[in-house]
């Protein structure tokens, strides 16, 4: 059985703020430092077998030291990516726990650099391998898994807990200075399942919409790009008080007619 992943995406300023801090990795596709999101909804779609990612990132710092982290990590991702493929495809969960690693070091040498203290972005991303789909994420950006009608939250919220006024600090996030507490990514496996799907999110769609309201649109029979712009849609009319930034994938799975022709395409592109 092989697996093709349709997925679809979108990053929007919002309503209220002038900046985006937001940004994401979507197979290779990211948005350069200072930018304003994207125009409208992009998709595409891939193999499991070309071990794609999708990722987002939320960025964390007043002024433009946000959309600085957010960069940053994304650009340490995409060199770790491609000049790690093999780890990637023998042991997944070590290649991600080195990608964090990697990328927390270009944040945190960026803050180093230019004498900031408070800077840093959340993580969260989806890494399709061979055999399996690897959630991983920092902070408290979300993925969620969709499938058979159950809507349910893979991630983990890297928050302090307890009642508080405004948002809960983060425990775990890129540019995590390591003297006191260790970087300690939330790592999940989960089989492949046609049919299912996984929605990554920043909290500018979180704090606008509820789990409900979020299953609602993915119990749908859209596709993954009419189901995004839904999602987007909704976020703004509740007034958009931050960044929107999501990705949805799709999973569908078919029997491969000519294994020779993988192979050979497999081989000629490294993997």
């Amino acid at each position: 059985m092989a697996y093709q992943i349709d997925y679809a995406y979108t990053c929007h300023t919002g309503k209220v703020r002038t900046n985006n801090e937001d940004n994401f990795w979507c197979c290779g596709v990211r948005l350069p430092v200072h930018n304003q999101g994207v125009d409208g909804i992009l998709a595409g779609h891939t193999q499991h077998w070309q071990l794609p990612m999708l990722a987002v990132f939320d960025g964390m710092g007043g002024e433009s030291c946000g959309e600085m982290a957010a960069s940053a990590a994304v650009e340490a991702l995409g060199g770790f990516y491609e000049e790690n493929k093999k780890t990637l495809k023998k042991e997944p969960v070590v290649f991600l726990t080195e990608a964090c690693e990697n990328m927390n070091e270009a944040v945190c040498r960026y803050n180093n650099e230019n004498c900031i203290r408070s800077m840093g972005t959340t993580m969260a991303l989806l890494s399709f391998s061979e055999k399996a789909i690897y959630a991983c994420n920092l902070g408290d950006s979300r993925i969620y898994r969709h499938f058979q009608g159950k809507f349910q939250q893979i991630s983990t919220d890297h928050v302090i807990g307890g009642k508080m006024l405004g948002k809960a600090p983060l425990t775990q996030y890129l540019g995590f200075q390591e003297e006191n507490m260790a970087l300690e990514p939330s790592i999940v496996e989960i089989g492949y399942q046609p049919g299912s799907s996984y929605l990554i999110c920043s909290d500018g769609v979180t704090d606008m919409l509820s789990d409900q309201e979020l299953q609602k649109i993915l119990d749908g029979t859209e596709t993954a790009e009419e189901k995004v712009g839904k999602i987007l849609e909704q976020a703004l009319e509740r007034g958009g008080r931050d960044n929107v930034t999501l990705v949805l994938a799709q999973i569908s799975g078919y029997e491969e007619k000519n294994i020779l022709k993988r192979w050979a395409e497999r081989h000629s592109t490294g993997r």
